[in-house]
This record gives C-alpha cells, structure tokens and sequence, in this order.
C-alpha cells in the first residue's frame, strides 16, 4: 500500500473520531507530522485496527459510488480552505470533473441568505448572480442547496454557464432537502461544479451539521456575498466566519423594518459587510472585471407586447399594462392598495392580477402581496 493511500485511510478515521473537533486532530498531527503517526501514535482508544478497516472499506465504496475523498495536504485539497483554522481532515467530493481543476481554477464567491427568500431577495440574487456570469473572469458560485437564497444562487449560476458547488450537511450519498435532488444531480454531472461535504457517508441532516456546514461554505470561497438574513440564522453566521478568515463579506442592503433585511442592514452598520448597490460594480470590486452593464428592458411594454401578441382586446389589455405598471413600480404592494391605487373593485383587480401572475409577469405571496418576475423580463 502506497504511502499516500494509507496516509489518506489515516486522515479519514481520524475525520469520523474528531470530525467534530478537528483542531484536536490537527494539533495531533502537527505534533506528530503526518495522520499515519497521530494515528499510531494514539493512546485515546479510539483509533485501532478496526478504525483503520473501516476507514479503508468507506473509501473503496466512495469509489465505486464515483465519489472521492479528498485528505487535507493532498494537492486536489481546496487551497483557501487549508489556510481556515479549523478546515476539515478531509472532504468527500462528488463531479464530473476532478477537484483539481474545481478549486484551483476559479476564484470562489459564497452566495448565502435565508430560506425564507422574498420577491426582493430573489430578483437580487439572480441579477447578481447574472452580472458575475457577464465578467470577464467567470467565478465558482459556492452555497449549501438549501431552500431559498441557496438554490436561487445554484440554479441561476448553472443557467448562467456558471459552475456552482454545493456544500452538503449530510454524508455524500444523500441530499437534504429533498426535493433538490434533481438539483443535486445536475450539479454533480455538470463540468466544474460538484457536490461536497466533510461528512462520512450515513451521516443525517441534524441541526450541529448544518452550522458546522456553513464554515466550508465561507473557507471555499474569496468572498461572501449575504441576500438576505435576520439577525440570527445560517447565513449570518457564514458571513462572521468569513470576515473571520480575513475573506471579503458582502450584504445587500433592505428596508430598515424588513426582518429579512435585519441581518445583512446589520453587518453593514458594523463594517463586517460592505453593501451591494451595483452587481455590475461587485463584479469589478471582486477582482473580476468589469462586467457590461445591461440595459433594463421596459417591463410594462414587454406585458403589452405579450398581451398583443395574444389577440386581446385594446382595453384588456391596458387593464393588464396598467396593473403591471403599479406593481412594477412597488414591490410587494397588496391587492388592497392596488385597489386604492387603481380606485378598481377587488374583484377586478384580484382577476387581472391572477392573469398576470398565471402567465410568469407577477408573483404573489400568502398575504396577496405582489412583485414583478424578473424572469419573465429577461
């Protein structure tokens, strides 16, 4: 057996003894100058023989499941990661392409926020996302495949052109949530992109793992840009991780009395973040390049041109532009002020709004709040 394989089985029983105190196993290996030594030299009981088996037997079904375990000091290891202060003994890696040529190619940017996304927040992230597709220097999008700002982030990347990696809260055989499978699977097929994670194979989607996951997200990554968050949440605290590894924190700004907006309003006062006002100009502050700024398409023209094209009557059709155009101008508006706006029965309003939103121009929340699709201006 090849040194480096043995080293590597090291790395890995020692990951599923200390994996959630890592600096333990890394002081150990210091002292002792590589995993293979830390792990004989170890009086604790916990490392044997028999962890060394099992470690050996969960990375040659990795293999056969076409997924790799990365130690740390090996080559393939992400760089920026290895310089965090507590990185990970090892990560399981899944992808089309090799993690050579994942991490040492393009520099990485975090994109985090809360699962709880509003229209806002999802407009931001995509046209953010979209302005760093339109640099020069193209980055990988790194996030965890969660509801929200997460997948938002991975599925406009993956639309973009752009390669994404998700870092995973449970082992690497299983996804969490899971109805992101299929996104899962595409990321994993996807050249430049791949499925990550420091958990061994088995591990389940508890609560320690998802904010151990978050300090991966923040050492992947030059920079870390946070949509939207409350005070407290996941995405917060991949952010004060981040700025704690000395990386670049970004936040979008929101309404002082937006509880989504709470967070990110808050790094920002603190000078931990500085705000996103331009993704043309984020891309250029990243180091990536001016970005080409595109012009905003005319959304109110863009819905009479939908409805003419569909034959509808002169005035339907401006019913549908006017109510367009009040939404456009504010988002989140309500049913009720589009009433006291247009001076429209609610009955009236309510039909034509479902027109539009039936038909991808507007979306509309559990409270009938409404906002413009972005998507649908593109």
């Amino acid at each position: 057996m090849e040194r480096t394989e043995e080293e590597r089985i090291c790395l890995c029983a020692l990951a599923r003894a200390y994996g959630y105190v890592p600096q333990k196993a890394l002081a150990a290996i210091r002292a002792a100058g590589s995993a293979t030594a830390a792990f004989r030299a170890d009086t604790s009981g916990k490392l044997g023989g028999e962890a060394f088996d099992s470690a050996a037997m969960e990375l040659e079904q990795a293999r056969r499941s076409g997924c790799r375990f990365i130690g740390l000091g090996e080559a393939a290891y992400p760089a920026l990661l290895a310089e965090c202060a507590d990185p990970p003994l090892g990560l399981y890696f899944k992808g089309d392409s090799p993690p050579e040529a994942v991490f040492s190619g393009l520099p990485a940017v975090a994109v985090v926020g809360t699962r709880n996304i509003t229209p806002y927040g999802r407009e931001w992230c995509t046209r953010i996302v979209q302005a760093l597709a339109r640099a020069p220097v193209r980055p990988l999008v790194v996030s965890g495949l969660a509801i929200g700002v997460d997948i938002t982030a991975h599925r406009t990347a993956l639309a973009c052109g752009l390669p994404t990696v998700a870092v995973l809260p449970t082992g690497i055989d299983a996804v969490y949530p899971s109805r992101h499978v299929k996104d899962a699977e595409r990321i994993a097929a996807t050249p430049g992109c791949a499925l990550v994670t420091d958990y061994p194979p088995g591990t389940p989607p508890v609560r320690m793992n998802f904010l151990r996951r978050n300090r991966i997200i923040a050492g992947l990554a030059r920079a870390t840009l946070l949509v939207e968050s409350k005070v407290r949440g996941g995405g917060m605290m991949t952010s004060r991780l981040a700025a704690s590894y000395d990386r670049d924190v970004f936040a979008l700004p929101g309404r002082v009395d937006d509880p989504f907006s709470q967070g990110c309003n808050l790094l920002i006062r603190e000078n931990l973040a500085e705000p996103v006002g331009d993704p043309a100009a984020l891309a250029e502050r990243l180091g990536l390049g001016a970005a080409p700024r595109r012009e905003e398409p005319d959304f109110t023209a863009a819905v009479g041109r939908y409805y003419d094209r569909e034959g509808y009557p002169e005035k339907e059709r401006d019913l549908l532009v006017r109510l367009a155009a009040r939404i456009r101008g504010r988002r989140g508006i309500s049913l009720d002020e589009l009433c006291a706006a247009t001076r429209l029965p609610f009955s009236t309003v309510s039909r034509v709004v479902s027109m539009l939103e039936m038909d991808g121009f507007v979306s509309m929340d559990l409270l009938q709040h409404c906002s413009a699709h972005i998507k649908k201006e593109l």
